[in-house]
């Protein structure tokens, strides 16, 4: 019950459902480009989170025990190396949107997602969105 208010309220003020809209779109693009499909495929896992922050968790494929292609596991692997400096940036801009929504009693919520995001900003190759 908690939890179905928290992502109530992770939508109602936080705006939750634009951020995980411009992930999907953004993921969508990348997809698209072929090239960049393991980012963009990231992307969309992290969008599916990011509707029900919090009842869902993203974790590394490797994690879940499902297969991965050996050939696929190689080529995300030299695409994240191409992401890493984009990553880093990202990373950096979500850790300073964390600290300055967690100053606020009302930004905690918010900071906790981000908090919890920041994984994946760094590294959306190879997640998946699961529930908790």
């Amino acid at each position: 019950m908690i939890r179905t208010i928290a992502n109530i309220l992770w939508h109602v003020p936080f705006l939750g459902f634009i951020n995980a809209l411009y992930a999907f779109l953004l993921g969508l693009l990348l997809t698209a480009l072929v090239i960049t499909a393991p980012i963009g495929l990231g992307l969309i896992q992290y969008a599916k989170f990011l509707l029900f922050p919090f009842t869902r968790r993203m974790v590394p494929v490797s994690a879940t025990g499902a297969g991965q292609n050996p050939l696929w596991a190689a080529y995300s692997a030299i695409i994240m190396l191409l992401y890493l400096p984009f990553g880093l940036f990202a990373f950096i801009v979500g850790l300073v949107q964390c600290i300055g929504l967690a100053m606020t009693i009302v930004g905690l919520p918010g900071a906790y997602i981000i908090a919890k995001s920041l994984g994946t900003y760094f590294n959306p190759v190879g997640k998946i969105c699961v529930p908790i």
